[in-house]
């Protein structure tokens, strides 16, 4: 079961979540994605991530994060022993998002959320000071990140598998190049299921 949670403003429309979704389709597993829309509030956003993969055991499941959706899937690793997939996570997005307080539009489909100071407090809750077991993760960060910075990334995670990319950008736009890579680390491979 691959469960893929989207960054902040972001969706499941993002260019990387329907390209992970259309290649797990293209392979029939696509019974075993889940990408849901998360909640402006980071508790409500975990409540719903766990209760997409209820009545699956902890070792069937691997987390894919992206951006904020990293932070909530570094702290669901955390609590449940999932693997966890971090593309350009964020690290400390109660800073972060500081500046963003307040009515935000969201980046597919129109619409907006409104970011409180609570949420800052509910990320603060959810931080996860230090990993404990880095062989259940898999780090993608690029240098070229221009919304987060990929030397907190790296001291964030160390020990764990990592794939740093010299340039790009926190979208990583060249994604496709890494997404059998990720897929391979979720259990999913066209040899596997051809």
């Amino acid at each position: 079961m691959i469960l893929y949670l989207h960054g902040f403003r972001s969706s499941p429309k993002s260019f990387k979540a329907q390209l992970l979704a259309a290649r797990v389709a293209a392979l029939g597993c696509e019974d075993d994605w889940r990408c849901p829309m998360l909640p402006v509030s980071p508790l409500e956003a975990v409540a719903v991530a766990e209760a997409q993969v209820a009545g699956f055991a902890a070792d069937e499941i691997t987390v894919i994060g992206s951006s904020l959706g990293g932070y909530f899937a570094t702290h669901l690793a955390e609590k449940h022993g999932w693997r966890a997939v971090l593309l350009n996570p964020a690290v400390l997005p109660q800073r972060d998002l500081s500046a963003y307080l307040g009515e935000q539009p969201l980046w597919h489909g129109g619409g907006s959320i409104v970011v409180e100071p609570h949420h800052l407090d509910e990320l603060r809750a959810l931080g996860v000071a230090s990993i404990t077991r880095p062989e259940r993760y898999y780090l993608i960060a690029a240098t070229g990140d221009e919304v987060l910075d990929y030397r907190e990334m790296l001291m964030h995670y160390p020990g764990v598998e990592t794939k740093l990319i010299v340039g790009s950008d926190h979208a990583i736009s060249e994604f496709a190049d890494y997404a059998d890579d990720v897929l391979a680390y979720c259990g999913i491979t066209p040899a596997a299921h051809a």
